[in-house]
């Protein structure tokens, strides 16, 4: 399903996301009609385009669009609200922007995948507030990660500390409390939901390549899939059994989930 304000998207408005490549989006898995955070989702959607447009998109609209593109589906899915101007040119990006929805689908992953094993790399997204569409050092950092038998590629900033990974959010936990990376990175819905509701003790620090070895698990975040176990970092090894990580998909999945 590909569909821009509610009617299938033509080769000239996806042509136009694809050259000028100036946008947002949120990545939401629906199932049953519900999403968990879709609050933040909606919010996040509000945010960024402000930052990026100057206007904000209508939440119930957003909602209404969703509701359709997954009307008369069966199982998981990943649904994308990508939010961007089709009229948008690469000569006068300052023009006024209307900016429209543009709502895909696909199968949801599998809720449980193997542990990953990552490296890190330096690299700062561009407006990393911000989840734009602007994927390109991100895949060309994954994919030379994968390209040396990794899985995939976690951040770090200009004095070595832990932000992101490519597309999820990082956690760790040192035998007593979950620890949040400080490095500016994108506020991941599935992350602040944890944040919300774990009940265990927590705290926001700098987490550098050197304090690996002192941590007992890790563990990878996005809507997609929830909590991912990582298994190394860097070729230092992490429990992937850890009970924590029980504990952290029980809370994920206790959050409500909120209708469509």
């Amino acid at each position: 399903m590909t569909e821009l304000d509610g009617q299938p998207a033509g080769i000239r408005e996806l042509t136009a996301l694809a050259m000028t490549n100036y946008g947002h989006f949120t990545t939401m898995r629906v199932e049953d009609g519900r999403v968990r955070g879709l609050s933040l989702h909606l919010d996040r959607l509000v945010r960024d385009s402000g930052v990026l447009f100057g206007t904000a998109p209508d939440r119930d609209r957003i909602r209404e669009l969703a509701r359709r593109a997954v009307a008369d589906t069966t199982g998981p899915l990943t649904v994308r609200v990508t939010v961007y101007d089709p009229d948008l040119g690469l000569e006068r990006p300052g023009a006024e922007a209307e900016p429209r929805i543009l709502v895909t689908t696909r199968p949801a992953a599998a809720p449980s995948l193997p542990p990953l094993s990552v490296r890190t790399a330096p690299h700062r997204r561009d407006l990393p507030e911000v989840k734009h569409v602007g994927l390109f050092g991100l895949l060309r950092l994954r994919r030379l990660a994968q390209l040396d038998g990794y899985d995939d590629v976690l951040l770090t900033d200009e004095r070595g500390a832990v932000s992101e990974g490519a597309t999820w959010n990082v956690g760790f936990f040192d035998g007593r409390r979950l620890l949040w990376p400080q490095a500016v990175c994108l506020p991941g819905v599935t992350r602040e939901l944890l944040r919300r509701g774990h009940a265990g003790p927590q705290h926001t620090e700098p987490i550098d390549r050197d304090r690996f070895g002192e941590l007992e698990t890790a563990f990878a975040l996005n809507a997609g899939v929830g909590v991912r176990a990582i298994r190394s970092i860097d070729g230092v090894e992490f429990d992937p059994g850890h009970p924590v990580l029980d504990v952290l998909r029980a809370e994920y999945a206790a959050t409500d989930a909120e209708p469509l």
